[in-house]
């Protein structure tokens, strides 16, 4: 393996090994983190409305946000508002005693769906069951099937419309002049059309959870065109026809553009990347322009060199292309593939960081899971990819000499030729080391000429592999992050519900949230926030959807106000409520709920 090789896969494994380990927390796909009115709280008067918290800005668009009665019948009073991390239903002031379902879908800043419910109990009544609505909260499986569609057309598409024209200006300039190429740009801003179309119908469906069917409904495609994503989709699919529209001429020419067309080109290329990358993961959690910056980059190299390894497939390496030829368009691609393989390593590796952050993370996840697979598919692309660059290096004639080695049949005879040279009375010299540099070319380009089928497997192994690798960049982005589907701690704090209203707030945190041991902490506090020591104190487990529970949960004094269950034990993964009953005296008792996720 070549030296330069060696250091793409050392700088991936240190980020991978070095990163993942030591990287911290960081927020991603939105989760919900509290509600008011509490889970399973009893009130004694109807509140003026409900309050939702998630641990990141979420956004309505085609979602929904409803509070329903026991009969399944809407009693919200209006729309649905949301601020920031924050969504608002609000409530008829004269709200019956009832048992109450908060319903709700929403959209994460990476323009995942979040969905999810819980119930309260105004006055006398019975808790609602979550799945009484009635509602599938999961996406349409057609919908899911199709999302990766779009995603890989506009990767590939990419690829072709950026990676094409960059090549021919900096490789092989006649290349202008070649109809393949021309269609191949053209094809490549036809797919990222295609596949922002796509990714914009498909939207508004994914975000409500609604049919294949209902693609075209008004409605969601209205909302879609609202969103942040939907703007950043239908700018791509305008970038992308404009930048063939600058190129297109240079095409009919057969010539290069003119110096301000190549400068109107790279803007909306630019454009273009950067349209790519600020859709999906990249845009939520901490430092999101930095990782759009860094997705950015990690595009702009994967179309340069896929679309580059596109352009030699498909004219420079064909049967009959002249040795010469390939010496001049090869030595200049080389050094270009090296520059965006090592921007694609480097800030691959990055993504990877910030998406997965621990090695639990990385094999326990579906996100996980496929990360691997495309890493392993992106080294099987580096050694073919070292391969051609040997081939470049050896047959072309590229590569330094090394001090003391053999030198190839083409340096003997150049020396051969210039030592007649030095010999020359006559003056003739020069003629000879003309003519010995054509014997030199001569040969180099039959050497060449001869290995060509094998540099033109190389490749093709190249792209047939990246066409894998698309396809795998897009299931990631529509894969909720290994970060977010993980375990995760849970230190939430939750007001306490008594007859006559809030009494106080308990701050609950269960560490680590996996099945098995765990360790539960519990801080009381008064209304004025001040830890206090209540009479008695209950907690409870509980998994409702597979009928375990509740499971009385043995707590220890720790201080004023402070309980410690250490070795509390969950007996496997799935969403679980945690109840808390605090008698407070020997006539107030007051009751707090929260459900979090074990994996």
């Amino acid at each position: 393996m070549r030296r330069p090789l060696a250091l793409l896969l050392a700088l991936l494994a240190a980020f991978l090994v070095g990163g993942v380990v030591t990287a911290g927390p960081a927020a991603a796909h939105a989760t919900l983190v509290s509600t008011d009115p509490a889970e399973g709280a009893r009130l004694d008067s109807a509140p003026a409305e409900v309050t939702l918290e998630f641990s990141e800005s979420v956004s309505l668009g085609a979602g929904y946000a409803r509070v329903l009665a026991s009969d399944g019948a809407r009693v919200d009073a209006g729309d649905a508002a949301v601020d920031g991390r924050f969504l608002t239903v609000p409530l008829p002031p004269d709200l019956p005693d009832d048992g109450y379902l908060v319903t709700y879908r929403v959209v994460s800043a990476d323009s995942h769906p979040i969905s999810g419910a819980y119930s309260f109990v105004v006055g006398e009544g019975d808790l609602v069951a979550a799945d009484a609505a009635g509602v599938a909260p999961g996406t349409d499986p057609a919908v899911a099937a199709a999302l990766p569609v779009g995603r890989w057309l506009g990767f590939a598409g990419l690829a072709l419309v950026v990676g094409v024209p960059v090549f021919v200006q900096c490789c092989w300039p006649a290349g202008w002049g070649a109809d393949r190429l021309r269609r191949l740009t053209l094809a490549g801003a036809v797919a990222v059309v295609a596949g922002a179309l796509l990714t914009f119908l498909l939207q508004g469906p994914y975000a409500a959870a609604r049919g294949i069917g209902s693609v075209l409904d008004p409605s969601l495609l209205s909302a879609t065109a609202a969103s942040a994503t939907g703007w950043t989709v239908l700018a791509r699919a305008l970038l992308a026809v404009a930048l063939a529209g600058v190129l297109l001429p240079a095409w009919r020419r057969g010539a290069p553009p003119s110096t301000p067309r190549v400068v109107v080109a790279g803007v909306l290329a630019a454009g273009l990347v950067l349209s790519t990358a600020a859709v999906g993961h990249p845009v939520a959690g901490p430092w999101p322009g930095l990782a759009v910056t860094v997705a950015a980059v990690h595009a702009a190299g994967m179309a340069v060199w896929l679309g580059g390894l596109a352009a030699l497939l498909a004219v420079v390496l064909r049967a009959g292309t002249p040795a010469g030829d390939l010496a001049g368009v090869l030595s200049p691609w080389s050094r270009i593939a090296f520059g965006a393989v090592a921007a694609l390593v480097v800030t691959g590796a990055v993504q990877a960081v910030r998406e997965v952050e621990s090695p639990t993370a990385l094999f326990a996840t579906t996100y996980g899971w496929v990360l691997v697979a495309k890493l392993l598919l992106v080294a099987v692309l580096l050694a073919a990819a070292g391969v051609s660059r040997v081939w470049v290096q050896q047959r072309l004639g590229v590569r330094r000499p090394r001090p003391g080695g053999r030198r190839s049949l083409t340096a003997h005879a150049f020396a051969a030729a210039a030592g007649s040279a030095d010999g020359d009375p006559a003056g003739t010299g020069g003629a000879v080391v003309e003519q010995a540099a054509d014997l030199r070319r001569r040969l180099q380009s039959e050497a060449a000429a001869e290995h060509v089928p094998a540099l033109r497997r190389s490749v093709l192994v190249e792209v047939a592999v990246a066409v894998v690798v698309l396809a795998l960049s897009a299931v990631l982005v529509g894969t909720p992050p290994a970060r977010s589907a993980v375990a995760r701690p849970v230190d939430v704090m939750l007001p306490l519900q008594g007859s006559g209203g809030p009494s106080g707030s308990v701050q609950v945190s269960v560490d680590p949230a996996r099945p098995g041991g765990n360790t539960m902490h519990l801080y009381l506090f008064d209304d004025s926030g001040r830890p206090t020591q209540p009479a008695g104190i209950t907690v409870s487990l509980a998994e409702p959807s597979q009928e375990i529970g509740p499971l009385d949960v043995d707590l220890e004094p720790a201080g004023p106000g402070h309980y410690v269950a250490d070795g509390m034990t969950i007996p496997g993964a799935g969403t679980w409520t945690l109840a808390v009953s605090v008698r407070l005296d020997e006539f107030t008792a007051t009751t707090a709920r929260t459900e979090f996720p074990v994996r």
